[in-house]
């Protein structure tokens, strides 16, 4: 399936990324389906940080030149479905992951684009997922769709956000 031509992107705005050493590089040929905030342990652990933002992309939009990455399985918590993690060999740089309950699309490590600022982040397009999940400190932002959960359940039963009116700092009551 190829994106239509409205959601394309011209030549010249082709965005490239990779890996820190450059074994392996990609460039995306349209702009993303949307843009997920991850906020699940599984993103905060293989990222190392307090969470993944992660453009998701069709599969065929998405180029890959160099290296062939290696790859890491790991089952999902919630699904019990693979995630894939794809990351180079050499300098270890997570680039996307692919999904067993998703096979069409790819999700991009944002972090990896050679200009990671590049994508809206704005509402319709981003979704913070597993708030539940988030740490403490970290501001869930107003006006964006956040799930406690996933986006959906896994018989495809979509799962309903909140969209807060201000900005709020996760707290952990002990």
């Amino acid at each position: 399936m190829h994106t239509p031509d409205r959601e394309r992107l011209p030549m010249a705005d082709f965005h490239n990324g990779g890996c820190l050493c450059g074994d392996i590089r990609y460039k995306v040929t349209a702009k993303p389906l949307r843009v997920t905030i991850c906020h699940c342990t599984f993103c905060q652990r293989f990222t190392a940080s307090a969470f993944l933002v992660e453009p998701i992309f069709r599969r065929e939009d998405v180029v890959f030149a160099g290296v062939a990455p290696k790859t890491y399985d790991h089952r999902s918590d919630e699904s019990h479905k693979r995630v894939t993690l794809n990351f180079c060999g050499k300098c270890a740089t997570t680039l996307y992951l692919d999904f067993e309950r998703f096979p069409g699309i790819v999700g991009v490590c944002a972090g990896t684009f050679d200009d990671p600022n590049w994508f809206d982040r704005g509402p319709g397009v981003c979704r913070h997922i597993f708030a539940r999940s988030a740490q403490e400190g970290i501001v869930l932002p107003a006006g964006l769709e956040i799930y406690n959960e996933h986006v959906s359940q896994l018989d495809g039963t979509a799962n309903k956000p909140i969209v807060l009116t201000h900005a709020r700092t996760v707290t952990r009551q002990e």
